[in-house]
C-alpha cells in the first residue's frame, strides 16, 4: 500500500516536473538560436489556455482517444514508480500512442492522416529499440521486473553501452526532436501543419500535451536505470543525455521517414543486438 502511494504522489509530481522540463527545453533552445526565448512556465500556460477553449473537435473518436493516451502515459509512469514488470510498462506505452494515431486517423484532414501514418512509422522506429534494451535488462539481471534492477549493486552502463546508446535514439524519435520530429512538427516550415496532431484542439490538446510530459519523465526513469546505484551519477547521467537531446535537437535538420528507418534497423538496431549477444558470450 505504501509503494502505491508512493507511486501515486510521484506520478502528480511528474506532471508539473515534466511542464517544467518543457520550459527549459524551450528557453534553452531559444538561448542556442540567440532568442530570449519564452518564460520557463510558458508551457503551464499554454495548457491553461488550452483547456480554456471551447472544444472543437471533427470525431468524437478524438476525444475518446486522448484520455486513453493520457491514461495510458500515467499507467506506464505508475508501474515504472511501483518497479513492475517492464513488459507490461512497454505494452501499456504502446496502448497510448496507438490510440493516439487511430484518433488522428479517424479525422478527414490530410495532414492529420498523414502525420498518422508517418507516427506509425515513428513507432515502427522506436519500439523494437525500447523492446530490446527491455531484454538487455533482463540478460543482465535474469528478470524483467524494475524492483530487481534496483536490487543490483552494479550500474548497468558498463554492460549495457551500447543499449543505451539505442535508447537514446529512441528518445530522440519519441520526444519528436529533429532530425525525426517528421510527425508532429510545431515549425512553421513544416508541410504537414502538426501532423498526427492537426485536428486535436483545445481540452483534447491539453490533454495529449500533459501525456507528453508524463512521457518525458518516464522515459528519462528508463534512462536513470543505467546508473541506479548513485543518486549523484544518475542525475549527472539524465542531465547529460537530455541536454545532448537539445543540442542535437537544434544542429539537426529534420530529415525523412526513410532516413529515420535505415539508421534505426541498419545501425542502432544492430549495435543493440550487438550488445545482447555480449552479455551472453562474455
Amino acid at each position: 500500500m505504501l509503494k502505491l502511494i508512493f507511486a501515486l504522489i510521484a506520478v502528480a509530481v511528474a506532471v508539473p516536473a515534466g511542464g517544467l522540463l518543457a520550459g527549459v527545453d524551450r528557453r534553452l533552445t531559444a538561448r542556442l538560436q540567440s532568442r530570449q526565448g519564452p518564460p520557463l512556465l510558458q508551457p503551464f500556460y499554454d495548457v491553461l489556455k488550452l483547456f480554456g477553449k471551447a472544444p472543437c473537435v471533427t470525431n468524437p473518436w478524438l476525444i475518446f482517444s486522448s484520455y486513453v493516451c493520457l491514461m495510458a502515459s500515467a499507467i506506464a509512469l505508475l508501474m515504472f514508480f511501483m518497479q513492475g514488470d517492464m513488459l507490461l510498462l512497454f505494452f501499456v506505452m504502446t496502448v497510448g500512442a496507438v490510440f493516439k494515431v487511430a484518433g488522428a486517423l479517424s479525422a478527414d484532414s490530410p495532414y492529420s492522416n498523414v502525420g498518422a501514418q508517418r507516427e506509425l512509422l515513428q513507432m515502427l522506429a522506436y519500439e523494437p529499440l525500447v523492446i530490446l534494451t527491455f531484454v538487455g535488462m533482463s540478460a543482465a539481471t535474469g528478470s524483467f521486473m524494475i524492483s530487481d534492477i534496483y536490487a543490483l549493486d552494479v550500474p548497468l552502463l558498463p554492460h549495457l553501452p551500447f543499449l543505451f546508446i539505442a535508447l537514446g535514439y529512441a528518445l530522440t524519435i519519441k520526444l519528436a526532436k529533429s532530425p525525426f520530429d517528421i510527425a508532429s512538427c510545431h515549425h512553421g516550415h513544416q508541410e504537414i501543419v502538426r501532423g498526427v496532431l492537426t485536428d486535436y484542439s483545445g481540452p483534447q490538446l491539453a490533454l495529449l500535451e500533459i501525456s507528453h510530459w508524463l512521457d518525458v519523465i518516464l522515459l528519462l526513469g528508463l534512462c536513470s536505470l543505467f546508473w541506479h546505484t548513485s543518486i549523484t551519477g544518475m542525475v549527472v547521467l539524465l542531465v547529460l543525455t537530455y541536454a545532448l537531446e537539445i543540442v542535437v535537437d537544434n544542429v539537426c535538420a529534420r530529415m525523412t521517414w526513410g532516413w529515420m528507418l535505415k539508421h534505426a534497423f541498419g545501425i542502432t538496431l544492430g549495435l543493440a543486438i550487438f550488445n545482447i549477444l555480449w552479455l551472453y558470450v562474455r
